[in-house]
This record gives C-alpha cells, sequence and structure tokens, in this order.
C-alpha cells in the first residue's frame, strides 16, 4: 500500500494473493448444505456411490476456478478523487468510488483473518443495500493504510470550515474505552444469552430428523414424571426443585449472554481523528469501523430498568450508509454500549458542542387521552379470558391481571412523554419501564409528516413524524399525542426550517 500513491496514474492493484481461499471458504459455506445432501442421500439405493462424491469434487473443482479467476480478474487503482475497481470474468465491471461518498469504512478480521495477517475492508456510502466495495482481502497494513487514505482524502474534500476544526484537533483522542469489568456489566444487564438459546434450538430442529427433538423431550418428560410419582415428595420440595430450576436456568441465561457480549464488546474502544469516528472491537473477530462525524444523522439513548438500577445508560446512532448485508454487525451503531448518564451526556456534547444537551426543558404531552396506550390490552384481553371461561377453564380468568399493570404502564408513558424543538435540533423522550430518548440536527432532517387517525381526530390531537437518512431501530423521531393547533404550529416552524437550510449527509 506504501507503493500506491492518490494519483490518477496510479498503477492498477490487486488483493492478496490468498484473497482467493476466502473467497472460496465463503462460497464453500453457502454450497454447504447442498454438499452433505449430495454425498449423503446420493449414496443410497442402487447407485454407484462413486458419482455422489465425483459430483461433489467437481463442484468444488469449479467454485476453486471461480474463486481464483475472482482473484485474477479483481482490481483496484487510487485515484486522486477516488477509488477505482475493475471485476468480473465474462461480464466485465468497472466502479467510481469517490472518497467524499464513502460514509462508513469496516476492517473486518475474524480468526482466520488473524492467522494469515490479513483484512476485509467494505467501503460503503448512504442509501445502499450493500457495500459499495467488498475487498476480500488485502493484508492487515493495506488495509489500515487504505482507511487512512480515505479519512484523509475524505477531509480534505469537505468544507473548509470542517477542514480547518479537524487540522486543530488532537490525533487519535480516545473518546470511551470498555474494561472487562465493563462488558461483563453488559452482558449481565441483557438479555442476549436468549440468541444462543434459540441458535441451539433451531440447530437441534434442523439437523435432526423431524420429530426427533419433540419425542425426546416428551419421552424424557414422561419419565421423569414417572419416576417422580413414585418419590411421595412433599409439595413444598417440588416449588423448591422448581425455583431452583428457573433460577438454574437464568444464571444459564446470565453466562451466556456475559459470553456473548465478551465475543462482540472486548477491548471497545471509540477515538476521534480529524473529526472521524473509529470504533474498534472483537475478541476472536476483531471489526475496526469508521466514519465521518457529519455522517451522523440521528442519536439514541437508552435504558432499562436493570440499567437505571446499574447507573448506566447507552448510546446508538443512525449512519447515512447502506443496511447490514447477511447479519453482520456494525459496531459503530454503538458509540457507548455501556456508560454512565454523565459519560453519555459527555460524549454528545464534545460531538455536538453547537448543542445544548441534555434540554432545558421538555415540552410535555397533555395527559388526556392516555388509554389509547393500553387500548389493545383493554379490547382483546377480556375477550381471551371470556373465551377461556366459556371452554371451562377457570384460570384463563388471572389473563385479567394483566390490565391493571397495563394501565398503569400506559399513564406513566404518557407522563414521561415530551419533546423539544429550538433553532438546532428537535428532541424527543419517551418509555416508562424502558425509557428512550432520540434527537436530531435539524440540518439533517430529509421530510416531515403530520398524521392524524380517527382516534386523533375524535380526541382533538396530531403526531408530527420525522424522518432522517439512515433512520433505523424501532424507535421513531416522532412527537405524538399533541393537540391539533400546536402539532400544527411545530410542523410549520419545521418544514419553514428544512425549507431555509441545506441537507447535509
Amino acid at each position: 500500500m506504501s507503493s500506491a500513491t492518490p494519483d490518477d496514474a496510479a498503477p492498477d492493484q490487486r488483493l492478496h494473493p490468498w484473497s482467493w481461499l476466502f473467497v472460496l471458504l465463503m462460497q464453500l459455506r453457502q454450497f454447504l448444505l447442498p454438499l452433505v445432501a449430495l454425498v449423503v442421500f446420493g449414496n443410497r439405493g442402487d447407485r454407484d456411490e462413486m458419482w455422489s462424491y465425483l459430483a461433489a469434487v467437481i463442484v468444488i473443482a469449479v467454485l476453486v476456478a471461480i474463486s481464483i479467476l475472482q482473484y485474477l480478474t479483481y482490481h483496484y487503482r487510487i485515484g486522486r478523487d477516488g477509488i477505482s475497481l475493475r471485476s468480473g470474468v465474462v461480464s466485465r465491471n468497472r466502479r467510481e468510488i469517490p472518497f467524499a461518498r464513502i460514509h462508513n469504512v469496516v476492517v473486518h478480521q475474524n480468526p482466520l483473518h488473524r492467522l494469515f495477517g490479513v483484512a476485509e475492508l467494505r467501503l460503503e456510502s448512504a442509501g445502499g443495500h450493500r457495500p459499495e466495495a467488498e475487498m476480500r482481502v488485502l493484508k492487515l497494513s493495506q488495509a489500515l493504510a487504505l482507511e487512512q487514505l480515505v479519512r484523509q482524502r475524505g477531509q480534505a474534500l469537505a468544507a473548509p470550515a470542517q477542514a480547518s476544526e479537524a487540522a486543530a484537533a488532537p490525533d487519535d483522542e480516545v473518546l470511551l474505552r470498555l474494561r472487562a469489568a465493563d462488558v461483563v456489566r453488559i452482558g449481565l444487564l441483557s438479555n442476549r444469552g436468549w440468541v444462543a438459546v434459540v441458535a441451539a434450538l433451531g440447530a437441534m430442529f434442523q439437523f435432526f430428523p423431524r420429530g426427533a427433538v419433540s419425542e425426546a423431550i416428551e419421552n424424557g418428560g414422561r419419565q421423569a414424571f414417572g419416576y417422580a410419582s413414585h418419590l411421595h415428595t412433599a409439595a413444598w420440595v417440588w416449588a423448591l426443585l422448581a425455583a431452583l430450576a428457573v433460577i438454574g436456568f437464568w444464571l444459564l441465561l446470565r453466562v451466556l449472554s456475559v459470553a456473548l457480549a465478551l465475543l462482540r464488546y472486548h477491548g471497545f474502544q471509540l477515538s476521534e481523528h480529524e473529526r472521524r469516528l473509529t470504533v474498534v472491537s472483537g475478541l476472536l473477530t476483531r471489526l475496526r469501523s469508521s466514519v465521518a462525524r457529519r455522517r451522523i444523522q440521528a442519536w439514541t439513548l437508552r435504558e432499562s430498568a436493570l440499567h437505571r438500577w446499574a447507573g448506566r445508560r447507552q448510546l446508538r446512532i443512525d449512519i447515512a450508509a447502506g443496511v447490514a448485508v447477511e447479519n453482520q454487525r456494525r459496531d459503530l451503531r454503538e458509540l457507548a454500549p455501556l456508560a454512565t448518564p454523565q459519560a453519555c451526556d459527555a460524549l454528545v456534547q464534545h460531538l455536538l458542542p453547537q448543542l445544548q444537551w441534555p434540554p432545558p426543558r421538555w415540552q410535555p404531552v397533555q395527559q388526556r387521552g392516555w388509554w389509547r396506550l393500553c387500548l389493545g390490552a383493554l379490547l382483546w384481553l377480556p375477550l381471551v379470558a371470556a373465551a377461556a371461561v366459556w371452554n371451562g377453564h377457570a384460570w384463563g380468568a388471572l389473563a385479567l391481571l394483566w390490565l391493571p399493570w397495563s394501565a398503569l404502564r400506559a399513564h406513566r408513558q404518557m407522563a414521561r412523554m415530551g419533546y423539544y424543538l429550538d433553532d438546532q435540533y428537535v428532541a424527543v423522550r419517551g418509555g416508562w419501564w424502558q425509557r428512550w430518548w432520540r434527537f436530531a440536527e435539524l440540518d439533517k432532517l430529509q421530510s416531515l409528516r403530520l398524521s392524524r387517525s380517527p382516534l386523533d381526530r375524535w380526541l382533538g390531537t396530531a403526531s408530527v413524524w420525522l424522518d432522517t437518512a439512515g433512520a433505523t431501530g424501532s424507535i421513531a423521531l416522532c412527537l405524538r399525542y399533541l393537540p391539533e393547533a400546536e402539532a400544527r404550529a411545530v410542523h410549520a416552524q419545521l418544514g419553514h426550517a428544512l425549507a431555509q437550510r441545506r441537507l447535509h449527509w
């Protein structure tokens, strides 16, 4: 990479000589189940076993040839203003990627990459469903040098004001670093263990014969209950055993959650260099992702009841880049996976010094109509309970016990709802048991919409929906349940601001 200079006359370069091997492994992973099925089921009957093995060898040979051809025909060149890619065996493709259009740079290293000293580089831009370029694979030094080049060239093409601010900024300023205890705390406060449990159950049903898992569970349960019926144990003993089983399962979930948190967040570090943020994390698979600060579109703070008990909070961002491909994670979506509320607020104030965060005063939402948040439970729970009792299941009436909790939660959620709006940004907050705050600069808003449902028209309310590039997640940037006159005034104020401001994304 050192021989490559950002000049239009720079020579074409190739990927690492072992890149075809990593492409082959990726293709074999996709064809693994068909190949296993071909070998296993192709040997049944009166057929010669050699044909199934020969067919599998031919398929593998074809995949090897395709991988080598992809390596031989993939070239990239670093120009003055961007990167040029040429690829294709039969259909030749050429792609020009300007540095100014690259929003996110991801350097990915799994254990095999680390063994060979290589890395996969992904260049992502706004609005795409796939990365603009996926370089499998480069030497680690080449990948890091190319990431640094994208930083420098992208910054040089940015606004002069931003470039002048970046020139005065310190190099590689560490904004947040998670210790091992913090990563363990992430696992203890999350429910990531359910991911492993569900994945294990799915694998069992996938790889074992149909009905074998359910039959084994049924037979095991029948034998256990049959053995227990001969013990004549007191009821309190069974209650104690059941409680111990629940506690044991809960501890198992905590252990799995901690293990998954260590795999993902080990060595987490958020740093800043020339107005560009970089996150590095991962135990086995190391992921290095960077994005320019100006690409951040929206901000979200979240905390659960456990987070509040531990005095912690989470800070996430939305960036104007393509969606994840093949469930690839985006570490840069989380600027602070877990930090104190003061640390999260300080991080926001550092990255957005022009904003006043937290807001000095939240504009509350009227409490009238709080019951609309639990309207679903009020409608279907009595029907479910009545149907259960009608069919002879008296315990079905216990479902009605959920109604007081649902009403309390709806009332408290409406009490916490609020918004803040000034000349720089708009913010909303909500939730009670699970609390959240979401905000965006007015320069990042793409569109707004005034919405009124039939229930809104009856109650005289309206909601203002806002949209930013790269908006993700379950929390929308929406000012809900405002009085109609207030909603129309907010809509007009935001519409005037959007018309006067230039979109920055």
